[in-house]
């Protein structure tokens, strides 16, 4: 079995590269579980800190079809298809996001097709394909309504996802992502950057500012738990998704007041004063725009799992990737 990964030489692309490299194995479209012998990891930068002759590091752009032709052929049965423009960085280059989210997916899905061989492909998908007006809890039905242009791009992909399953080119699964924290490293121009930094900063005692004000509600789910929901959503079976191949993973929502006060139980006043607050209109009106919650019965009855609260994503990420 060979393996695609897509933004590999990002947070969730390495991570989930280390995590099957640990499992050695994935369910084939027979669900049997079979040996991984090959995990590519396609990005424009080199994916760095592996040491595993099971890797496989390639650079190249995800929009050519020459490089994907290079890294898809008969054996690659699987893609996690991470790579993306995320939220502020597609609203302030409107071009780069079509490109990246949207031109890029479509390629990739060609790809497939030409090959001919149905792999099965994970699409990270966001819940920033909601935004306006929604009901305090998204349901499984709720209509898409995106107020930013990456939630659209999201939304326009699993579109092509679901008829480029439904025409049997690939067999497609987009999970919808709620914002994702803690994230180890550096901030980045995601709009929900933030999430992570209020909380990682302090707790390596450096500063930090909040952009949003103590009242937001978001809704989060850690990385490990991503990365569980990713491989669980590979190693389920066409059927157990039906005619519906996007599914909207389990969060918590919590408020950034509430993080910061688990900030201050597990690390004590003093980080929290690290925190300068200093809200942010366009970071703000992104943020809004998103849903607080949604119905996760249907995550559930296919056994995906989320985290128990805010406090425990809080001790994954110190246990996981707190320095020192």
């Amino acid at each position: 079995m060979k393996v695609l990964i897509t933004g590999g030489a990002g947070f969730l692309g390495r991570r989930l590269a280390a995590k099957l490299l640990q499992r050695g194995t994935l369910k084939n479209a027979e669900l049997r579980e079979e040996k991984i012998e090959r995990i590519t990891l396609f990005d424009m930068v080199p994916a760095l800190g592996f040491n595993d002759p099971r890797i496989n590091v390639v650079t190249g752009d995800v929009n050519d079809p020459e490089a994907l032709a290079k890294v898809i052929d008969v054996e690659t049965t699987s893609v996690f298809h991470l790579a993306a423009v995320v939220s502020s960085q597609a609203e302030d280059d409107f071009d780069l996001g079509l490109s990246v989210n949207i031109d890029a997916s479509r390629r990739l899905f060609e790809t497939c097709r030409k090959v001919g061989h149905c792999p099965k492909v994970i699409f990270a998908s966001s819940l920033a394909v909601y935004g306006g007006a929604l009901p305090e809890v998204v349901q499984d039905d709720t209509v898409l309504t995106p107020k930013t242009s990456f939630g659209v791009q999201k939304a326009v992909i699993e579109l092509l996802l679901s008829d480029y399953s439904r025409k049997g080119f690939i067999d497609g699964r987009a999970l919808r992502l709620p914002t994702i924290a803690i994230r180890p490293g550096k901030p980045n121009k995601a709009a929900s950057s933030f999430t992570s930094s209020i909380i990682r900063e302090p707790l390596n005692n450096a500063k930090t500012v909040c952009p949003v004000t103590p009242d937001m509600k978001l809704w989060l789910m850690s990385p490990r738990q991503a990365i569980e929901c990713l491989i669980h959503g590979h190693n389920l079976g066409a059927e157990a998704f039906g005619q519906r191949q996007v599914l909207n993973l389990p969060g918590v929502t919590v408020t950034v007041r509430d993080m910061v006060d688990v900030l201050g139980r597990i690390a004590g006043e003093p980080a929290t004063r690290l925190i300068r607050w200093e809200p942010d209109p366009a970071i703000q009106r992104i943020i809004h725009t998103w849903p607080t919650r949604w119905d996760m019965s249907r995550a559930h009855m296919l056994g995906f799992k989320g985290d128990q609260d805010f406090e425990s994503i809080v001790r994954a990420f110190i246990k996981d990737d707190l320095v020192g």
